[in-house]
């Protein structure tokens, strides 16, 4: 009885006589709370995060809740606005962090309603694609890609979401294409979107030799788990960038064992089994 007449009376301090002195605090801390909540759930939303919105709404709910109980109910505001700051600085800067967030919204198979052979006649045509290329000197920028990307670069593409062929691959690199200067998204077996914008990585220490295709590969592997596939303009050198690390002089090889892993990784036992043979 007396734990209860204690909640009462907290309940009591903080919203019952003083609640009138304190309006004007309630009133500026609910805006902090919405301006504070708008960011976060957008940058989750940017980074296809939105699962975990439920979870820190949860948790904040619980948090002001422990401290409508408590004589220190200022402190909650404190308490909440740290979290928030410290979440959102970690979301937008810490690449593992985002890393993670993008993952979590990953499709998990790239496969679907697709056999076997079929797999591996896609992964012959984006090498036939990528070697024409690079004998002619015509520069090219893919992305593999889970579904992990942020929405800006999508969105600064134009969706196209064709099947994968050679011929298509080379058509929007042509030179005089729309859509040749920025990156071909591929999802899975379809060539989802072309023309979209990556960030490029600032980098004083990188080689003069790599241009801006070069430097958006290494940009968008930093923040995603992806592989970027680069054909340089200048030499027809063709670079394979996963994880923030660029493999130069790629071979048929080379291709072949980064299009395998990233279409064999999440297949049953079986399909590991036809990859190795």
């Amino acid at each position: 009885m007396e734990r209860w007449e204690e909640i009462k009376h907290i309940i009591s301090v903080n919203f019952g006589s003083k609640f009138g002195d304190r309006v004007f605090t309630y009133i500026l801390q609910l805006i902090l709370y919405c301006v504070l909540y708008y960011l976060l759930f957008k940058v989750l939303k940017n980074n296809k995060g939105t699962k975990f919105i439920p979870v820190i709404v949860f948790f904040v709910l619980l948090t002001g809740i422990a401290f409508a109980f408590s004589y220190n109910i200022d402190s909650a505001f404190l308490v909440i606005v740290v979290a928030m700051i410290a979440l959102i600085v970690f979301t937008m800067y810490h690449t593992e962090i985002k890393r993670s967030l993008l993952n979590a919204g990953a499709k998990k198979s790239k496969v679907t309603n697709i056999s076997l052979s079929g797999i591996d006649g896609v992964i012959d045509e984006i090498i036939r694609a990528v070697q024409n290329m690079s004998k002619n000197d015509v520069g090219a920028l893919i992305v593999l890609s889970d579904d992990n990307l942020p929405e800006g670069i999508i969105e600064s593409g134009t969706v196209i979401n064709a099947d994968i062929t050679a011929q298509m691959i080379e058509a929007v690199f042509y030179p005089k294409a729309p859509l040749h200067d920025g990156a071909l998204v591929i999802e899975g077996v379809k060539l989802y979107a072309a023309g979209c914008f990556l960030p490029i990585l600032e980098n004083e220490n990188l080689p003069k030799e790599m241009g801006s295709r070069h430097r958006a590969a290494l940009g968008v592997t930093t923040v995603a788990s992806v592989t970027a596939i680069v054909v340089s303009e200048e030499t027809g050198i063709i670079s394979i960038v996963k994880n923030g690390n660029i493999k130069k002089y790629a071979d048929a090889t080379d291709l072949k064992n980064a299009l395998s892993e990233y279409y064999w990784s999440e297949l049953s036992a079986e399909g590991k089994h036809h990859e190795k043979a």
